[in-house]
């Protein structure tokens, strides 16, 4: 049996889809036959070819003929101003330095016309499936409190990305931080994860910030994306606070982009390690505010900056080794 014709809705899905699609928003009638406005983000620091990869894909993404804002945080390979100049839709927003990816992002939405009813938000290293905005679109449509969207996120060798997963407590965060490298099937991180739910369009507690369709409504009323993440965990907090607010994130297996996620990563693990863990503490430490908490807090703080520094001394090892 194919992937495709495995996937069935759940019925805690089935039953939150219909009363859902009961529900009304502001907004469009999600009745109508009128095609939804949209605009396209993406943040870029020297993109490379990637970029290139993520317009020409584009068009075959969708029907409309969006307009694409670049939040560029710096680049110096000339690429971003290169497809700016070769691609009328698209305009150059030098954000002034390296803001950040959630910082410059909500620098790009604010730019957009606010009658734009959706955003699609996205890495620059994304190539797009065939006709995969568009379908993000008509499952916004049959989901009106859905904040969120998300695509299956494909590696570049085809594996699937587990894209859309539960928002991580205290104890499957820590497990799945302390144990996901060494023991990947682990509980914490299995649930944390959610690799063995079913590939079904149903809502989820966050969605990969790689690609995501974002209701504009939903993203005003959560102030977008908190830019004191630099990098890493921002989609979590986002998608938990959209799922605060009452609104849904949901995971359309429909729609498909490919991923070459990791590449940043590879280049400088000193910064984006450091990052990522800088990150975990501020999720978890931002949810667990109280001052009978601050020993808890304390430990965790610990706790990340030991990891890290394995981490990164881990990583310009493994970098050195390819070198050589």
């Amino acid at each position: 049996m194919n992937e495709r014709s495995e996937r069935t809705l759940d019925p805690a899905a089935t039953a939150d889809g219909a009363s859902e699609r009961r529900g009304s928003t502001t907004g469009s009638d999600p009745n109508s036959d009128a095609p939804a406005q949209v605009a396209v983000v993406t943040v870029t620091y020297s993109p490379g070819a990637h970029l290139v990869h993520f317009i020409t894909s584009l068009a075959g993404a969708t029907t409309a003929n969006p307009q694409v804002i670049l939040a560029d945080n710096g680049s110096v390979d000339g690429v971003p101003e290169q497809v700016a100049q070769n691609h009328a839709q698209v305009r150059l927003l030098p954000t002034g330095g390296n803001i950040g990816y959630g910082g410059a992002i909500n620098r790009a939405v604010a730019e957009i016309d606010p009658a734009v009813e959706f955003i699609v938000i996205a890495n620059p290293d994304i190539r797009w499936g065939a006709g995969c905005i568009d379908t993000l679109l008509a499952a916004a449509k049959r989901w009106p409190r859905a904040g969120a969207l998300g695509p299956l996120v494909r590696e570049p060798d085809g594996r699937i990305y587990p894209s859309a997963r539960r928002v991580p407590g205290l104890l499957d965060g820590a497990g799945h931080a302390v144990l996901g490298t060494l023991w990947r099937s682990n509980p914490w991180t299995r649930r944390y994860r959610q690799d063995t739910e079913h590939i079904s369009e149903r809502p989820v507690g966050w969605l990969s910030g790689s690609c995501l369709l974002v209701r504009r409504a939903a993203f005003d009323s959560i102030d977008g994306f908190d830019s004191r993440y630099f990098m890493y965990l921002e989609d979590v907090d986002f998608g938990d606070r959209l799922g605060k607010a009452g609104w849904h994130n949901v995971f359309v297996p429909d729609a498909e982009v490919s991923h070459a996620q990791g590449h940043a990563a590879e280049r400088h693990p000193e910064v984006t390690l450091s990052a990522h863990h800088a990150s975990a503490y501020r999720f978890q430490a931002d949810r667990h505010p109280r001052w009978w908490q601050a020993p808890l807090r304390l430990a965790l703080r610990a706790g990340l900056a030991v990891r890290a520094k394995i981490a990164v001394r881990s990583a310009l090892r493994r970098r050195a080794r390819g070198a050589g």
